[in-house]
């Protein structure tokens, strides 16, 4: 029976597109979710070296990208690119990542406001980071 890791810090959490992903990070107690600007192609190495850079300077200890899936729960297209990207960047971090289920962050993050100097990726990335810190499998981790 393997254990789960415990996760002590702040998470980072990636809302992926193509041309544009959002980006947020928690406070260091896993309480605040705050979008930050976005990273332009970061799907290319470009993008790829500076969210790894973004995780190292806001010392996250765990990565969470979020994984379109349907309503139905099924992969899609989008669902395929982004878990190339998951691997893509699993290769330039130090710290875990996991893909976390994405439906409707961008329709709530639309609804809330959360800050008007925010992109919509970046603040889908907050609702995202907002979910995982609130799951049963953070709390968890953190115990």
């Amino acid at each position: 029976m393997s254990q789960t890791p415990r996760i002590p810090g702040r998470v980072m959490a990636l809302d992926y597109g193509r041309a544009h992903t959002g980006v947020a990070v928690s406070d260091p107690t896993g309480t605040i979710a705050r979008p930050l600007p976005d990273v332009d192609e970061a799907g290319s190495p470009e993008g790829l070296r500076t969210l790894a850079g973004l995780a190292s300077s806001y010392g996250a200890a765990l990565v969470i990208v979020g994984l379109p899936v349907t309503l139905a729960g099924e992969r899609g297209r989008q669902a395929g690119e982004t878990e190339r990207f998951i691997d893509d960047l699993r290769k330039v971090l130090s710290v875990p990542l996991i893909p976390w289920d994405e439906r409707f962050t961008s329709k709530m993050a639309a609804a809330r406001g959360l800050g008007s100097a925010a992109s919509a990726h970046s603040k889908a990335a907050a609702v995202l980071l907002e979910d995982y810190l609130g799951s049963a499998e953070y709390r968890k981790q953190r115990a």
